[in-house]
């Protein structure tokens, strides 16, 4: 009995019966099922099965929705991101961009409700494109930040982050996609969109 293994509710992989949360996505495993599943009962057994379906066209149907809005969270492997506003910029009187372009800063929101600290690196963990093309990560941007900080630390289980982004653009920018690309993601492809 003790080599028995289950699927893991979050991400399908094959972890030890008895866990409690999986080693893999780090996600606590629900008690109900582990429960269920051990009696021998018939219709106990039909009622689990058809529980694991009806979560699994839930998880299905999250997992669809791949692009995120202004005031839209992604959540994965319990942690959260929230695009919660942006703002353009024309630059300050020492620091502007380049003729034809503009400063955009884009703030989040990050929630790690996960039982482990992640790391966010405004350089690593996020890569954008303007109308398709990539763009670089702009240290004269965030000088346009005031307040606000950058979204650069470490996040301990249980807390959050609050921070902007910066990005030189042209100027007639239509639409900027902004991808999550930590692995606390995965395989998964989230994106935050902005349209102009």
């Amino acid at each position: 009995m003790e080599n028995e293994t289950k699927l893991c509710k979050h991400c399908k992989s094959e972890i030890p019966k008895g866990a409690k949360v999986c080693p893999n996505c780090r996600k606590k495993q629900p008690k109900k099922v582990e429960n269920a599943s051990t009696q021998n009962n018939t219709d106990n057994k039909a009622d689990v099965v058809n529980d694991t379906t009806e979560d699994t066209s839930v998880k299905q149907e999250d997992s669809e929705k791949d692009i995120f809005g202004i005031g839209e969270t992604a959540e994965m492997n319990d942690v959260q991101v929230t695009m919660v506003n942006y703002t353009q910029s024309s630059g300050s009187e020492y620091n502007k961009p380049a003729d034809g372009n503009e400063f955009v800063l884009v703030e989040f929101e990050i929630a790690n409700n996960s039982d482990s600290e992640i790391n966010i690196s405004s350089m690593a963990s996020f890569e954008a494109y303007a109308d398709d093309y990539a763009l670089n990560y702009s240290v004269s941007a965030l000088l346009e930040k005031n307040d606000q900080n950058q979204l650069d630390g470490t996040i301990a289980a249980g807390k959050k982050m609050n921070g902007v982004i910066g990005y030189e653009v042209p100027a007639d920018w239509k639409t900027i996609e902004i991808h999550f690309k930590d692995n606390v993601w995965s395989s998964n492809k989230f994106k935050f969109e902005i349209t102009k």
